[in-house]
């Protein structure tokens, strides 16, 4: 039977950088695991080696995408122009990344820095965010690319924490390319359950990370996932599905602190992966997602 959705797995779930070791790596363990879509955090992309990432993922025959956050000193939220620049360059740098390695998808908290805000959004800088969001949104629209807004939750940024507030977002970005990214995870913290923002989102829904709620072994937590699969098929989603999990085993030290990452709770990512591929998979079977 052919899986509608592409099935992804984050790379760090296998590495902590993006240096060629790591990413041949990451490939390599990605596709020996089953999956079809390798995700990249541009996070370290000065160090990655993008031609022959492309070429690797090619040999492989795996899909990716590509995600990131940015940081307080190039946050597109905002009030300071030097700041909102230098997010903006990092954000047109980080699209040319992900179309330079055959990818469609550009995700993330792409609207402001990564981290605990110590205040409310303020309307400059959600005016500014809005404003460089579209712009770029309309350079992928010219690529074929979409962006995703992944919704995270209020001690990672002040900007989006909801479905709701995605959804406003994107409406006042206008731009149709531009879809909203759910993360189990996340919604576990921010949202009343996992059904209902699933069928807030709709068909403007892109992009799907799948994780528990402590982000170590799928089912292990306490998340309904029955639930969440079986709304992924009331909204009939075709896009990818990725597992998301950080263990400061692999993560390295710097995203490991934004990220808030202090337990290792695996150590084996094949393991885990493998695990993780097969979980989805009877979701999908059982939510009947699968056509």
């Amino acid at each position: 039977m052919t899986v509608a959705n592409p099935i992804g797995v984050h790379a760090l779930v296998w590495a902590g950088d993006t240096s060629p070791a790591s990413v041949r790596h990451a490939i390599d363990r990605t596709a020996a695991a089953g999956y079809d879509l390798l995700e990249l955090s541009l996070h370290d992309s000065v160090s990655l080696d993008v031609d022959a990432a492309r070429a690797q993922l090619a040999d492989a025959g795996l899909k990716v995408a590509c995600s990131r956050g940015l940081a307080f000193d190039a946050d597109v939220s905002s009030s300071d122009p030097a700041v909102v620049e230098r997010g903006e360059r990092l954000l047109h740098d980080s699209l040319a990344v992900t179309h330079g390695l055959g990818g469609t998808h550009f995700t993330g908290a792409l609207y402001s820095a990564l981290g605990k805000y110590g205040a409310p959004l303020g309307s400059e800088g959600r005016r500014n965010a809005v404003s460089v969001i579209r712009g770029l949104a309309q350079k992928a629209g010219a690529l074929g690319m979409t962006l995703g807004l992944e919704v995270c939750n209020r001690y990672e940024t002040h900007v989006i924490n909801t479905a709701r507030d995605a959804l406003r977002l994107a409406d006042d970005i206008g731009e149709d390319n531009v879809l909203i990214h759910l993360d189990t995870y996340h919604m576990n913290i921010e949202e009343d359950d996992l059904v209902r923002p699933v069928h807030e989102v709709g068909d403007r829904l892109g992009y799907v990370h799948i994780g528990e709620n402590h982000r170590g072994y799928l089912g292990s937590g306490h998340l309904d996932f029955t639930s969440f699969f079986h709304a992924l098929a009331d909204i009939g989603y075709r896009g990818p599905i990725t597992f998301e999990s950080f263990s400061s085993a692999v993560v390295a030290p710097g995203l490991s602190a934004d990220l808030a990452i202090w337990r290792n709770l695996w150590s084996d990512g094949e393991d885990l992966a493998r695990h993780a591929r097969g979980f989805i998979d009877q979701h999908l079977t059982a939510s009947s997602v699968r056509p």
